[in-house]
């Protein structure tokens, strides 16, 4: 594997990172904290619609449907560039829904679909989870009955984390409920202005919003079927691949803030960083950061190989997710009792930022499959365990 990057790539990386230190507006920075980094926002649509129009966005989509054709190694390398920074980071159609529409879309779909998400001009939302079927997607009940010229589509989503700030539902549904298990399911793309749909938010202890949506009687045109009809299962384990790349470049921002901040204060006359408990820590984290980094540009150097990654994205979404959690931690201890504190107090350091990544880092071991469902994919798929 090779993860060095020309001259040519070197420039068009360090052309990303400049464009992002000069356009990181507050105001852009504050709507990424309330949203938890998800792309849909007003002030990240206008961001990232500039960011776009330069192909930053799908930058290894082949030039006709708005990329660059540059390696998959490039795009994850601006994907880092735009962790660090904090801009809106989780693009369900760009990220996830684009890459599935490209392998199993038709032409037609293709068409329709691929340029505008390459300009950022629409977002999806997942729509998988239903309140009996979190980790079990073939136990969906959510039904949408052909008539004909459309599907009606009736019943319920849960933890839909975009719905309130997308254009469209990238929506797994049950199309044949008389098929055996995973081979009744189909995947459409939902307008969510459509009549008949209603989101209710749900508040984390992030703060972040996500939200249950329903559907009664909702009309689904026949021309948003993704792929074939009842095959639908296969393309949403196909998206979660795509949604399990986790860059922790976020995370890496805190432990560099936090290492700054110890080489400044002082507890009993001493620089925190000649604490070596502190140091040692500190140290673990960016060993830690490193190990994924390297497993996060094998994904990249997978894609560019022709493969899409399987259980591989699984062991790094798993340990990504974890080390996050761990830097979060280390972050608290390091800071002490100020890093307990929200960013409306005066005596907050960094902004507050360990108490907010503190909270906010428990649902990356939620989203896309718990830890536990990485655990057993990479147990079934990539050690070829038994089953029981």
């Amino acid at each position: 594997m090779d993860f060095s990057f020309s001259p040519e790539e070197q420039e068009l990386i360090k052309e990303v990172r400049s464009f992002l230190q000069k356009e990181m507006t507050p105001a852009l920075s504050e709507e990424c904290e309330q949203l938890g980094h998800i792309y849909g926002g007003k002030e990240g649509r206008k961001f990232i619609q500039k960011f776009a129009s330069h192909g930053w966005l799908t930058p290894n989509w082949p030039a006709e449907y708005g990329g660059l054709g540059t390696s998959a190694t490039v795009a994850f390398a601006i994907r880092e560039e735009m962790a660090y920074v904090g801009t809106p980071l989780v693009f369900v159609a760009a990220h996830m829904a684009g890459p599935t529409i490209m392998h199993f879309g038709s032409q037609e779909l293709k068409d329709k679909w691929l340029l505008p998400i390459a300009r950022g001009e629409v977002e999806f939302c997942l729509g998988y989870t239903e309140p009996q079927a979190g980790s079990d997607l073939a136990a969906l009940a959510i039904r949408a009955v052909d008539k004909g010229d459309y599907f009606l589509l009736n019943g319920q989503k849960t933890f839909n984390t975009h719905a309130h700030v997308a254009d469209y539902h990238w929506l797994g549904t049950i199309t044949d409920p008389d098929a055996k298990k995973y081979r009744g399911m189909s995947l459409m793309i939902v307008d969510l202005k459509s009549p008949g749909i209603d989101i209710r938010p749900m508040v984390t202890m992030a703060g972040w919003q996500t939200n249950e949506v329903f559907y009664d009687d909702v009309m689904v045109p026949k021309e948003n079927l993704v792929g074939d009809l009842n095959a639908g299962f296969f393309y949403v384990m196909h998206a979660l691949d795509y949604e399990r790349m986790f860059p922790l470049a976020t995370y890496g921002s805190l432990i560099d803030e936090v290492a700054e901040y110890a080489r400044t204060a002082t507890v009993d006359g001493e620089p925190l960083a000649k604490n070596p408990i502190v140091r040692q820590k500190l140290a673990q984290m960016k060993v830690e950061l490193a190990a994924n980094r390297h497993l996060y540009y094998r994904l990249a150097h997978m894609l560019d190989s022709g493969q899409v990654p399987n259980y591989q994205a699984s062991m790094q979404k798993l340990f990504a997710t974890e080390v996050a959690q761990r830097i979060a931690n280390t972050a608290m201890e390091a800071l002490g009792m100020f890093g307990q504190l929200t960013k409306d107090s005066k005596w907050a350091v960094l902004a507050g930022k360990a108490e907010r990544f503190y909270r906010t880092c428990v649902v990356e071991t939620i989203y896309a499959g718990t830890s536990e469902v990485q655990r057993g994919i990479i147990a079934l798929r990539g050690l070829e365990l038994p089953r029981k």
